[in-house]
């Protein structure tokens, strides 16, 4: 059984926004750390919060040091 394709567009619930934010930041996470495992690449991954809170990944330490602007 397949699951249905959702419609891509701002969720207008607040709170719903939010648990839909915080589910998919952890599977982005967990996507680059496996891409950076299995393909032996390295990765950087940034993600700002709608309230500006800062969330990174780095596969590399090396990579944590470039500035971002």
């Amino acid at each position: 059984m397949a699951r249905e394709k959702i419609q891509i567009k701002k969720i207008d619930n607040t709170t719903a926004r939010q648990v839909t934010f915080w589910k998919r930041r952890r599977g982005l996470l967990k996507k680059a750390e496996e891409l950076s495992v299995l393909c032996d690449a390295e990765v950087a991954l940034i993600i700002f919060s709608a309230t500006g809170k800062l969330f990174e990944y780095s596969s590399s330490r090396s990579l944590s040091h470039f500035p971002l602007l």
